[in-house]
């Protein structure tokens, strides 16, 4: 099976099947994707997710994001939500190059783990109980989406080595975001060198950072965010096989 699902204007496009979990199931494959803005969705890109059959999407970007880049075509087609898990913006292209880059991410994330709890228990509530296969996305399917990939593929028991090296993918699309990035800012100077960036190590501090204050990742879940036993039973029920 292909865990980078190929279009032509979205980068970061991902299956997160295949992946084994501590009760020696997988995650199935088909059944849950990540990506970058489904708002680039257009022609034979359209046709190509239409193909996947994804029934349930969710937008976790602002609302003025989506209204500068557009949401997905066809919202109503869907069971569609926009929950943005981040409350502080900045913007990484101007972040100071002589900051550490993955301790300067690991504490954004730390913020979007505590300030968006609200949005982060109904996307993954909805990912529970939401219709057919799901989709995940944020701008560029890096920051926001990797955290809740990383915390919904905890709750389905994948070990924390698969989740670091599932968030490290983004690696991959690297050079062509910050292309894009130099395209819809003609004139603009990216003064951040990593820019577009995910090592693992962003995602190694951040789940360090919760398991520290909550005294574990799970803890944080069902203690911070109110997952519920049945929610994670229902989540592995949906993306589980064997």
């Amino acid at each position: 099976m292909n865990r980078h699902i190929e279009f032509e204007r979205l980068h970061n496009f991902r299956d997160l099947g295949g992946y084994r979990t501590d009760d020696g199931s997988t995650v199935a494959w088909g059944a849950l994707y990540r990506a970058d803005s489904l708002g680039k969705l257009d022609g034979a890109d359209w046709d190509r997710f239409l193909e996947l059959g994804v029934r349930t999407v969710i937008d976790l970007r602002y609302p003025w994001e989506i209204e500068a880049k557009g949401r997905i075509p066809e919202p109503e087609r869907f069971t569609y939500a926009n929950l943005s898990i981040e409350h502080r913006p900045y913007d990484q292209a101007e972040i100071d190059p002589d900051t550490d880059p993955w301790r300067f991410l690991a504490d954004r994330f730390a913020e979007v783990a505590e300030d968006g709890v609200a949005e982060i228990r109904a996307a993954i509530e909805l990912l529970a109980e939401g219709p057919g296969p799901a989709v995940f996305h944020c701008t560029s399917g890096k920051d926001r989406t990797g955290l809740i990939a990383a915390l919904v593929l905890t709750l389905l028991g994948v070990d924390e080595e698969q989740i670091l090296v599932d968030f490290a993918l983004t690696e991959l699309a690297t050079a062509r975001l910050t292309a894009d990035w130099h395209t819809a800012n003609p004139g603009r100077t990216m003064r951040w060198p990593s820019y577009g960036r995910a090592p693992a190590e962003i995602l190694r501090l951040t789940l360090a950072d919760l398991a520290a204050r909550h005294g574990s990742v799970r803890a944080y879940l069902t203690d911070r965010v109110g997952i519920t036993p049945a929610t994670t039973e229902r989540l592995r029920t949906r993306f589980l096989t064997g």
